[in-house]
């Protein structure tokens, strides 16, 4: 069995496109095509169909993925074992996180504890629940943590259960508005999400996805996202510098260290709205055994909940 053939399949799946999918690999398509053929007539299985949405997976081409994936997975795992560390002892883990910055801190101090003397191959990818849910149910990372709305609790448990995926809830928590000292709404008594809206800069995830429900029909999921003026942002970093710059920024966030906002000059203000009820979670696959790296980082994200519901907001 030839493994770059499943590398190709996987390509097609994901694209959607046999043409696109031969642009990706630095390939001709007639050169794509004949691998994929030459592979279904091996494994007496259809892979694919043309449908009007594109190419797409049979039943059994779906099946067929899920073990490719799997596979390509393990022979990476042994590519690691074999060539990278030799016999020494590694400290490996695999998570894939949303942006929280409690998560964050949770994991340096996870990594801050480690025997440093240990060789370690620690990967962590910071991205939406969707992604996390196919980056783990793929075999691609270990476990993950997501985050929905409660209001969303019923799509994402059902597409856990899909997966064949175990959750297990870590904390509920109301979003709070995050922004600098130096915002005019800084010392309202209390906010006003109109007030906010009408004359502010929200700072927003951009790639907030639900099970099951289109892109285009995101907007009756949403609980703030009413400012005229907004900044869709991927990356935290860039989130934060905006906030810290922009006077009257604000962004929508799970609670913040105190550490964090301190460090930046920020404050997080408790601010009413429709649906502001948000859960974390760690999910898994059924037959992976979490490791004590694993178990030390859940520990340390346990101990900053427990923290950050000790603090009164305002």
């Amino acid at each position: 069995m030839n493994t770059m053939h499943l590398k190709y399949a996987i390509e097609i799946e994901r694209t959607g496109s046999i043409s696109k999918a031969a642009e990706n690999l630095f390939m001709a398509q007639p050169n794509l095509s004949k691998a994929i053929k030459e592979m279904e007539q091996n494994f007496n299985i259809t892979i694919f169909e043309r449908t009007p949405r594109g190419v797409i997976p049979t039943a059994r081409g779906r099946e067929f993925l899920e073990s490719a994936k799997v596979i390509l997975s393990q022979v990476d795992k042994m590519k690691e074992i074999s060539n990278e560390y030799g016999d020494r002892e590694v400290v490996k883990a695999k998570i894939s996180i949303p942006r929280g910055s409690y998560i964050s801190k949770a994991f340096a101090k996870t990594v801050a504890s480690l025997d440093p003397e240990t060789a370690l191959n620690i990967q962590i990818r910071e991205t939406n629940s969707m992604q996390t849910i196919l980056n783990v149910s793929e075999n691609s990372y270990d476990f993950g943590i997501i985050r929905y709305q409660t209001v969303n609790e019923r799509y994402f448990l059902d597409y856990l259960k899909k997966k064949k995926l175990e959750y297990k809830e870590l904390w509920e928590f109301p979003c709070l508005v995050v922004m600098n000292t130096r915002n005019k709404h800084i010392n309202d008594e209390q906010l006003s999400l109109k007030e906010l809206a009408q004359d502010g800069i929200e700072v927003i995830h951009g790639d907030n996805i639900i099970p099951y429900i289109s892109k285009n029909n995101l907007d009756h999921n949403e609980f703030t996202h009413t400012a005229e003026k907004k900044v869709y942002l991927y990356e935290r970093g860039s989130q934060f510098q905006l906030l810290v710059t922009v006077d009257n920024a604000y962004m929508w966030a799970s609670p913040l260290p105190e550490s964090i906002v301190k460090t930046l000059n920020l404050v997080q203000r408790r601010c009413d709205a429709p649906n502001n009820a948000f859960k974390d979670g760690i999910i898994w696959r059924k037959d992976y055994v979490l490791s004590p790296v694993d178990l030390k980082f859940i520990q340390n994200l346990k101990e900053e909940i427990k923290d950050l519901q000790a603090i009164e907001y305002k």
